[in-house]
């Protein structure tokens, strides 16, 4: 699979390893451009490439991993992704700490206003809820495999979700609709920033 990240942070960079590291394709951008990722691609190595914005978004999977007040400005200039698998890995955070503030939607939750952002794609909130230090290891523990909390309105899309968590070594959980599993998982979220192991 061709994988493109729209950010390439902490969030992104993890779940490029992750991909990279099971034999898939990763085109990273950011705001930047790409010759700022020049070193980071290096060391990801020959699976890992640095584009624009559009050249990821052009790939099989998107996944959507920047700041939150910076999510308009990153998806302006996109085309269309019709039937594009998006994921949110987002989190609603107005304001960061010191003093973190959660971005005000309304009845929204953060995945259906970032779908709103993305007509045609196919959005699963997904990697969001856990501390990079529980998403960037190896998922794979002796007391079992960390898991993963995603939501999504397409069970298409969460099935390829799905079946790429499982493969990096999560246990992926589908928690309904990106009303209602997205809820639980985003800021605020009974099941945000809960790190829990399946045993298989």
């Amino acid at each position: 699979m061709r994988i493109g990240t729209l950010g390439a942070g902490t969030v992104a960079q993890a779940i490029a390893r992750h991909a990279i590291r099971h034999g898939h394709e990763v085109v990273l951008s950011n705001s930047r451009g790409p010759a700022s990722l020049a070193p980071l691609v290096e060391e990801l190595g020959t699976l890992a490439t640095a584009g624009t914005p559009a050249q990821a978004a052009a790939a099989d999977l998107v996944v959507l991993a920047v700041g939150w007040t910076r999510i308009p400005d990153a998806v302006a200039e996109l085309p269309r992704l019709d039937g594009t698998v998006v994921v949110d890995a987002t989190n609603q955070f107005a304001s960061l700490p010191p003093n973190p503030r959660i971005a005000d939607l309304g009845d929204l939750t953060g995945s259906e206003h970032v779908a709103s952002l993305l007509p045609g794609a196919r959005v699963v909130k997904a990697f969001n809820a856990l501390h990079a230090r529980y998403l960037a290891p190896d998922p794979r523990h002796e007391a079992g495999r960390q898991v993963l909390f995603l939501a999504g309105d397409d069970p298409d899309a969460k099935d390829t979700v799905k079946g790429l968590a499982a493969e990096f070594g999560f246990a992926p959980v589908d928690l309904g609709t990106l009303r209602e599993g997205g809820r639980l998982i985003q800021l605020g979220g009974p099941l945000s920033a809960l790190h829990v192991l399946q045993q298989d």
